[in-house]
């Protein structure tokens, strides 16, 4: 596409291109409300899906998945999840949990023996455990990089686990493990890393066999597309006072994977949805992804987040590679996903056994209006209360 685009061009073309609701009667107030803020956002296109009882009972898309073709988001459409892709991060921990080859409360440093190399004034590193990384409390930077990574001809992550090993020399803890919450995506890689050395099998794969196959997730993929999807797959953009620009498409996330690289249609993400939420006609099967009391244990607050971080509300905690939220008096499970435009929020409320994720392919924080995305989101969200507080 060009280098930039009026604003005016993206609400025209988004107007054209489904920005009506189809909801069922009982969801058109959530649908109708995420359509009149997603009207004014900027956005190019978006994606709302609520789930009940394993079921999709409401799903709306709109706008557009390729400005410069003028092809509609729909539901074959794919997005990427970015740092969604922690929660199967961590149920892939915690299956190797179960199967009693590791602890959380084991040293990380006894997966990940170049961790030896971090600088630690608090103390041995050995005091950083596994929980740690999935409860950001370890005490690691925020970014992957500790330099760079901010110009175009960078690599978008690191490719190689020799380039983060390298850079292991440079880092240094920031606090004592478990004192206080600081979200990492470097700790998030050293998961993924403790998956690879137990499992014998590279991340994507290890979660291809063991999460998205048993779930019937037969669309999802990590990092860049198969010939065969890469049609679906949307752009993303970035926008600001300037114009609309387009992000790099069908990028690799590199050694940054388990933080990430996933990418998947709503229908199967709706797939996702359900195992969470629990079937108790579905217990043999999900229990074969992991037992209901390991999510529930997934579910239990470890630590209190910074208000803003995951979801995004006055009482926030990480707890196991989610974050659960007391929010106008109802409790949500969820986690969000940020990365080159595209912006994500999925939210579990397991009492009344109803989830819903929202999908955007444009980043508009910087422009003037700015957190247009997280409105919309947030407008969903108090008016999915009405019906969750309900139950």
């Amino acid at each position: 596409m060009g280098a930039m685009r009026s604003s005016f061009i993206v609400l025209a073309c988004a107007a054209m291109v489904g920005f009506t609701s189809q909801a069922p009667g009982g969801w058109s107030d959530v649908v109708d409300g995420y359509l009149r803020l997603l009207a004014a956002s900027g956005i190019a296109g978006s994606s709302l899906m609520i789930v009940r009882d394993g079921r999709i009972v409401a799903r709306q898309n709109a706008g557009v998945q390729d400005l410069d073709r003028q092809v509609p988001i729909d539901d074959d459409t794919i997005y990427h999840w970015a740092s969604i892709t922690k929660t199967f991060t961590g149920i892939a921990i915690m299956q190797l949990r179960d199967r009693g080859l590791l602890s959380l409360d084991d040293p990380v440093v006894k997966y990940v023996p170049e961790l030896r190399l971090v600088h630690d004034p608090f103390g041995d590193v050995s005091a950083i455990k596994i929980r740690h990384l999935m409860s950001h409390s370890a005490g690691f930077r925020a970014s992957t990089w500790p330099w760079g990574g901010d110009k175009p001809w960078h690599p978008f992550e690191p490719t190689k686990w020799d380039q983060l090993v390298a850079m292991l020399p440079y880092t240094e803890v920031q606090f004592a493990p478990g004192s206080k919450y600081s979200y990492s995506n470097p700790g998030v890689i050293f998961l993924g890393r403790i998956i690879e050395s137990l499992s014998g099998d590279d991340y994507e794969i290890y979660v291809t066999k063991n999460i998205l196959m048993p779930l019937g997730m037969r669309r999802a993929f990590f990092d860049r597309a198969p010939y065969h999807l890469l049609s679906h797959r949307s752009h993303s953009y970035l926008r600001d006072g300037s114009g609309i620009h387009e992000a790099r498409f069908d990028f690799d996330t590199g050694i940054t994977v388990s933080n990430g690289g996933l990418n998947a249609p709503l229908d199967d993400m709706a797939r996702y949805l359900a195992f969470l939420l629990g079937d108790a006609a579905r217990t043999r099967e999900y229990d074969a992804v992991l037992r209901r009391a390991s999510l529930d244990e997934m579910w239990t607050p470890q630590i209190r987040a910074a208000p803003g971080e995951g979801t995004d509300g006055a009482d926030s905690h990480a707890a196991l590679s989610f974050f659960v939220e007391r929010y106008g008096g109802v409790t949500l499970v969820g986690h969000s996903g940020d990365q080159n435009g595209f912006i994500s929020h999925l939210y579990l409320h397991p009492p009344s056994r109803t989830a819903w994720l929202i999908a955007f392919n444009t980043d508009v924080t910087p422009a003037p209006e700015r957190r247009g995305s997280r409105a919309v989101d947030l407008a969903v969200r108090d008016l999915m209360l009405t019906h969750v507080s309900r139950e």
